[in-house]
């Protein structure tokens, strides 16, 4: 039986009596809700959620489930020549979701940024008969095996001729981002680039519901390995999230600015 935890979206195949914790939870990147860790088949959440798709351009849609369930993050559907790839994971996984992706001919690949957003990666990569692609430096977070898991390492990954993983670390050693060399440049951030409101810029965090920020060494290294890449637009993993222009410059000036409050701080 599949069970996921309520809090995250993390998929256990265990009998509710087994489950005492969750992994992910229970780590400080994430939290118990004050109330305890609850859980609910996967049957339960596919039928009392539905997923919303939202066109941003002709090749790039996002996924998000209603009513919010969990983390609450979207995945993105990104449609290329060579074949379809799904950025990071939702854990609804409905007959509808089934039906469109199929239709739009279904996944050359599944790609994840880091741990939060595994979900049920392993019903989806069945679904598709397509490969997941994690780091292995996050390999410890992994609570189900699949044959479709593929453990990648070093610092990029080429997915496909227009497609590249890249890792920043930072939120988790082996954090994220997809780079889609298009156009002027997309970077698909998860929330390892975290989009702040008016959407001017990132921001970079060890622990986002706690409020943990990260290290300047850890932010240093992010800019250090964004510097040759060009990307103008930036998407995040919320509703909203969205940098549409001068995405690279306001990344780059957002992290000299978290460099200079760490410098700059009152004793």
């Amino acid at each position: 039986m599949i069970r996921l935890c309520t809090a995250c979206g993390t998929a256990y195949q265990q009998q509710q009596s087994q489950l005492t914790h969750c992994k992910i939870c229970d780590d400080a990147r994430q939290y118990v809700p004050a109330s305890g860790q609850s859980w609910i088949d996967f049957g339960q959440l596919t039928s009392r959620h539905a997923n919303k798709w939202t066109a941003h351009g002709d090749a790039l849609l996002s996924i998000k489930t209603v009513p919010k369930f969990a983390i609450d993050q979207r995945a993105f559907l990104l449609r290329t020549p060579q074949g379809n790839v799904l950025w990071d994971c939702i854990a609804n996984l409905d007959e509808a979701t089934l039906t469109l992706v199929k239709a739009l001919g279904g996944l050359h690949a599944i790609a994840i940024s880091h741990p939060h957003y595994y979900t049920t990666m392993q019903e989806w990569a069945a679904a598709f008969n397509a490969p997941i692609y994690l780091h292995a430096r996050d390999r410890e977070w992994i609570v189900r095996d699949s044959p479709h898991i593929k453990l990648w390492q070093g610092e990029s990954l080429a997915l496909l001729p227009s497609l590249t993983l890249l890792r920043l670390g930072g939120h988790f050693p082996g954090g994220c981002v997809l780079h889609w060399d298009e156009g002027d440049g997309v970077i698909l951030a998860g929330d390892i680039l975290q989009v702040t409101p008016g959407a001017h810029g990132v921001s970079f965090m060890w622990s986002y519901p706690n409020m943990l920020p990260l290290s300047a060494a850890a932010v240093q290294g992010i800019l250090q390995r964004l510097s040759g890449v060009t990307f103008g637009r930036l998407y995040g993993a919320f509703d909203g999230q969205e940098i549409h222009r001068q995405a690279k410059e306001k990344v780059m000036r957002s992290g000299q600015t978290y460099l200079a409050c760490l410098e700059n701080q009152d004793e």
